[in-house]
């Protein structure tokens, strides 16, 4: 893997941890709200799941379990 190649892979990773992040401060605003549209917070959900998918192959790619 070039360096470039792992770069972009690494800044994927932050943006994806950042918009789970958010996400996550989304789905717990709306879940304190009286009014909150639950199939919002089911499409908020599934999207931050997506997202906790991408950033584990993420991961995976960058950071390899290395059995010494």
């Amino acid at each position: 893997m070039t360096k470039e190649h792992e770069a972009q892979l690494g800044l994927e990773l932050a943006t994806k941890r950042q918009e789970h992040a958010d996400l996550d401060a989304a789905i717990h605003t709306l879940s304190q709200s009286h009014m909150a549209d639950r199939m919002l917070i089911q499409r908020l959900k599934k999207r931050k799941l997506a997202l906790k998918d991408r950033i584990v192959q993420l991961e995976n790619i960058l950071l390899p379990d290395i059995i010494a």
